[in-house]
């Protein structure tokens, strides 16, 4: 019984930590690529940038890390990533989309069906 207890605990102690939190300043590449969305090329753009200082804020983040903006940091903070242990607040950038394009109408009705068309006489 004391078994099952402790890899009861160890489980939910392992699940835990697994949603824990991803702090930028202090996480290894692997931290970072298990974010999902961030690979080994920006893993490695953040790292390259953390070594020239930690990251003060967010801002200071998407300004010195080429590829990284407010829709993508605010998907990285909702998988756990922070930036000295604050979560992404601002709003993703909303994307300007392109008037809707008029549909065409069609030159010629399609041919009636054999069932709907008026009998000949």
């Amino acid at each position: 019984m004391l078994k099952k207890l402790l890899t009861i605990l160890a489980m939910l102690f392992y699940a835990a930590a697994s949603f824990a939190a991803v702090e930028v300043n202090s996480a290894s590449a692997a931290d970072l690529d298990g974010i999902k969305g961030i690979g080994p090329s920006l893993s490695g753009k953040i790292i390259k940038e953390r070594k020239k200082g930690d990251f003060k804020d967010w801002g200071d983040l998407i300004s010195r890390v080429k590829g990284m903006g407010n829709k993508s940091s605010a998907r990285f903070s909702a998988e756990g990533l922070t930036v000295n242990g604050a979560a992404y607040t601002g709003a993703p950038a909303k994307t300007e989309k392109a008037p809707a394009k008029p549909k065409k109408e069609k030159a010629a009705a399609k041919p009636a069906d054999k069932a709907s068309a008026p009998a000949k006489s």
